[in-house]
């Protein structure tokens, strides 16, 4: 059972805007060593753990493609501190890349911190917001800190169709939703983009 006020709480998010350049940003501090969350991050046998299958050519100027999801070119990679690939859906064009950094605090504390920058189609922006990529990071985040706890969800395509996760989900969705409110855009605007988005993830 995961606690879902605590896995919300526990990350940050922030949302900006440049045009059609869109950037979410999320970040939560995880009780591990940068170099366990590093590896985490990059071993493609552990990301298979947490995330998705990963296949590829691991170096910087290589691509890489995570099984039925994103892939991409591998723009920077500098252990254990940052790694900067594009992040490519099919055909899409456009501008569109992660960016991981990870700051230790301590021996056993890391502060990790995901960027994506990415041009966005203004019909989708206006429709669903932050929102849209946001719940996926959300769940990437939950999915990594499990990981680094020792556990894991033993089912992820049961979990994802559970009440537990459209409770995730909806707190998500609320969580972008309040970001950019703070960003500065209007209640009603985001209040109907969070609709929007949810009735997206979690449909009748």
């Amino acid at each position: 059972m995961i606690d879902i006020i605590d896995a919300i709480k526990r990350a940050r998010r922030e949302v900006g805007e440049n045009g059609e350049t869109k950037t979410v940003v999320i970040s939560r501090r995880y009780d591990a060593a940068v170099e366990d969350v590093w590896d985490a991050c990059t071993a493609p046998e552990r990301i298979s753990r947490w995330f998705l299958p990963v296949s590829g050519d691991f170096r910087v100027g290589g691509h890489y493609q995570l099984e039925g999801n994103a892939g991409g070119e591998i723009l920077r990679c500098e252990p254990p501190s940052l790694l900067k690939v594009t992040w490519v859906m099919g055909d899409a064009p456009g501008l569109s890349e992660v960016e991981v950094r990870l700051t230790p605090e301590g021996e056993e504390s890391t502060l990790f911190e995901l960027r994506h920058v990415a041009t966005a189609p203004p019909e989708m922006w206006s429709r669903y917001g932050p929102g849209a990529v946001g719940i996926g990071w959300d769940l990437t985040v939950l999915g990594l800190g499990l990981h680094l706890a020792g556990g894991s969800i033993d089912d992820p395509g049961a979990w994802q169709a559970s009440e537990e996760a459209r409770r995730f989900m909806t707190a998500s969705g609320e969580a972008w939703g309040e970001a950019h409110r703070e960003a500065g855009e209007s209640p009603e605007t985001v209040a109907a983009m969070v609709g929007n988005t949810l009735g997206f993830y979690l449909p009748a």
